[in-house]
Parts: C-alpha cells; sequence; structure tokens
C-alpha cells in the first residue's frame, strides 16, 4: 500500500512538471508574437498602454487585412473536421492544387494495388506501373475503355471498392464546385477614403458605395460603426463599437451610387473627438452592408474599414451620375473615388 502511495505520488510529479513545462511554453509563445519581453520573475508581467494596445491592433477590422494574419494560440484548426467550410473558403489556387494532387495520388494508391497481382488484368503487353495508374484513372472515373479488365477475384475486388469510391469522390467534388460558383457575392464597391463634408454649416461623415452589377439589389440595408479602442472600467482594454446613425440607412433599390452620411451632431461618437483622441484609440470607421440580390434572389453582404488617416475634412464626392442629351442616365464610374475640396 505505500508503495502504491508512493508511486502515485510521483506519477502527480510528473504530471505537475508536464504541466508546468506546457504553461511555459504558452507563454513564450505569447511572448515571441507580442514582441514584447516578459520579465524572468514569478509575478505576472506588467506592459503600458502603448504596448497593449499593440497586442489589440491584429484585431482591427481593416479592409486590408484578412484572416489570416491573426494567430491563434490554443486552438487548432482541424481540415478533416471542418473539410467542407475549407473548401468553400480557399483560394481557387489553392483548391486546384489539392484537388490535382489528391487525384494523383488516390490513382496512384489503386494503381499500386493492382501491381500486386498485374495479370489479373487483361491488356496488350506488360503491366507497367504506369499503364496501371491510367487503368486506374479509367475505373475511377467510370469510362472504361475496355482495353483492360480485370479478371481475377483479387482485380474484381480492387476494381468494386474503386467505383465505389470514385462515385464518391466525383458527387462531392461536384458539389464543392458547384458550391463554389454558386456562392452569392454583393459586387459592392465601396470609395476609398470617407469625407467630412461642412455644407450648410453641417458637419457630416460620408462614404459612398456603388452596384457594378446590371441587376439591382433590393431592400439595401446599411450599418456603420465607430471602432474603438478603449480602457473599461476594470483596467482591460476593449474594442467597443458605437453605431453611427445614418440620415438613411435602409435603400429600397440600389441601381447606381449611394452617399451615405452621418451627421456629426451632439449625439454622436464623433461629437467633439480631435483626430489625435481618434489615433490613440485606434479608431476606425467599420461599414456593413446587406441586401437581396434581385437576380440571384440571395442576400448578398459585403463590409470595409476606414481608418481615420483615409477620412479627409471639408471635402466631398464629386458627381458621377449625369444625364445625357438622348434622355439616358450615364454613371461614370471612373470618377467613383474622386473628392474635392468645398
Amino acid at each position: 500500500m505505500a508503495a502504491f502511495q508512493t508511486r502515485r505520488a510521483d506519477m502527480k510529479s510528473v504530471f505537475q512538471k508536464l504541466k508546468e513545462k506546457r504553461q511555459a511554453r504558452l507563454t513564450a509563445r505569447y511572448n515571441r508574437l507580442d514582441d514584447t519581453p516578459l520579465e524572468e520573475t514569478g509575478k505576472k508581467s506588467h506592459f503600458t498602454t502603448k504596448e497593449a494596445m499593440r497586442r489589440f491592433r491584429a484585431h482591427a477590422l481593416v479592409e486590408e487585412k484578412g484572416h489570416r494574419d491573426v494567430v491563434r494560440v490554443g486552438l487548432s484548426d482541424s481540415v478533416w473536421t471542418d473539410l467542407y467550410h475549407h473548401a468553400l473558403t480557399a483560394s481557387w489556387t489553392a483548391f486546384v492544387y489539392t484537388s490535382v494532387i489528391f487525384y494523383f495520388l488516390i490513382n496512384l494508391f489503386f494503381a499500386l494495388l493492382y501491381l500486386i497481382a498485374p495479370s489479373q488484368v487483361t491488356g496488350d503487353g506488360q503491366h507497367t506501373l504506369l499503364s496501371l495508374f491510367f487503368f486506374s484513372v479509367q475505373t475511377l472515373s467510370t469510362v472504361g475503355y475496355g482495353g483492360m479488365v480485370p479478371v481475377g477475384p483479387y482485380a474484381n475486388i480492387v476494381v468494386s471498392f474503386e467505383v465505389l469510391v470514385g462515385m464518391m469522390i466525383n458527387a462531392l467534388a461536384t458539389g464543392v464546385v458547384f458550391a463554389r460558383f454558386a456562392r452569392p457575392r454583393a459586387r459592392i464597391m465601396f470609395s476609398n477614403t470617407a469625407v467630412i463634408s461642412n455644407e450648410n454649416g453641417i458637419p457630416a461623415l460620408c462614404i459612398r458605395i456603388a452596384n457594378l452589377r446590371l441587376s439591382v439589389i433590393l431592400s439595401v440595408d446599411v450599418e456603420v460603426s465607430l471602432s474603438r479602442l478603449v480602457m473599461s472600467e476594470n483596467g482591460h482594454l476593449v474594442r467597443q463599437f458605437d453605431q453611427l446613425l445614418l440620415v438613411q440607412s435602409h435603400v429600397p433599390v440600389l441601381r447606381f451610387a449611394f452617399v451615405m452620411a452621418h451627421v456629426i451632431g451632439p449625439e454622436s461618437p464623433l461629437h467633439g473627438k480631435s483626430m489625435a483622441e481618434l489615433e490613440k484609440e485606434e479608431a476606425e470607421i467599420v461599414v456593413t452592408v446587406t441586401g437581396t440580390d434581385e437576380a440571384l434572389g440571395q442576400t448578398v453582404f459585403a463590409r470595409t474599414a476606414y481608418r481615420f488617416d483615409r477620412v479627409h475634412h471639408n471635402h466631398r464626392f464629386v458627381d458621377i451620375v449625369l444625364s445625357r442629351p438622348d434622355g439616358r442616365i450615364a454613371v461614370d464610374y471612373t470618377r467613383f473615388h474622386d473628392i474635392e475640396k468645398h
């Protein structure tokens, strides 16, 4: 009994050491990600507000950033348990390369199985790995030209299994390719910059959007928020989102272009804010657009974000919708991003 308790205590000691090593590795990984040296003390490391803001910059929703610039520590991304999502969100280059490599490997696998008993596959001449590879391609795709035919029980069993695998692969691949092509895309263009106009003495934040398709987008809802990095009451830095109310946030039909305007009044989160304060808070304007594509009948989404170095004061967007002499309307998208002082 005493020996058992001693062994149990030794096992607890080993698990405790492993836990401490794992915690040390995680701490080192955080240290590498943040480029912030940790103090070699038993206490928790303290850092300044400026250093803490550097840690939160990876969470900023800037249009130029994607999802891959954020390193997730302690969270594993399993491809096999979420294969369909990865197949839809991967780039076309990665999707095509992965499909070609998988197609080559699966046919090579079955060719090696046929190579175990090449005499059970009829055909002219000696069966090499290359000829059996092409026989696997014909079998997997259920083409079966007839030049090579399985005759033995082993070859027929492998062929039966490969035909089943081939039908499943063809069905899944067809569904994924169709889903990638049929995935709705908004095709909404945002202006490169935002402007703060001061016409009639009323300051207003303006952002222009445009529909790049010939079909219209119905029931468009636009939401604009001010994202800031602020210090909470308990002393933690948090990303806060304040809604910027628009003069018109719902557009029944978006045919060409539309300018969204937020009046910077006393109730606006931007009221009384200087550029220095906004830069200190890592502030940015987040825009989301939701609508229904008339041709597809599907809901489409679009988003963008503007840091305040892309916001121009005392400017306005130039007119791009003109009336032609023949009565038709001309939309000059080449001047979509142009602004002018007023």
